[in-house]
């Protein structure tokens, strides 16, 4: 297997499109199935085993709610 360049990419999208994206993990999180997602060019395969978490983040007067999906390639 090769190995992966590191990434750290934050895109933003309308919010038509971005619900779509959340209906698509939805949808595959009910079926018991592996979610993909392409972003900047790359296609991202979010494995079933994937941890989903929500964080909340407050500084100052900005305040954002982040929807995290995290998982291992070991």
């Amino acid at each position: 297997m090769s190995v992966k360049k590191e990434r750290d990419i934050e895109k933003t999208y309308p919010t038509a499109e971005f619900v779509a994206k959340l209906r698509r993990l939805a949808d595959a999180l009910e079926n018991g199935d592996q979610f993909e997602i392409q972003i900047a060019g790359e296609r991202i395969y979010v494995p079933v085993r994937a941890e989903y978490s929500i964080e909340h983040e407050r500084e100052g007067t900005e305040e954002e709610v982040e929807f995290q999906i995290k998982w291992s390639n070991k």
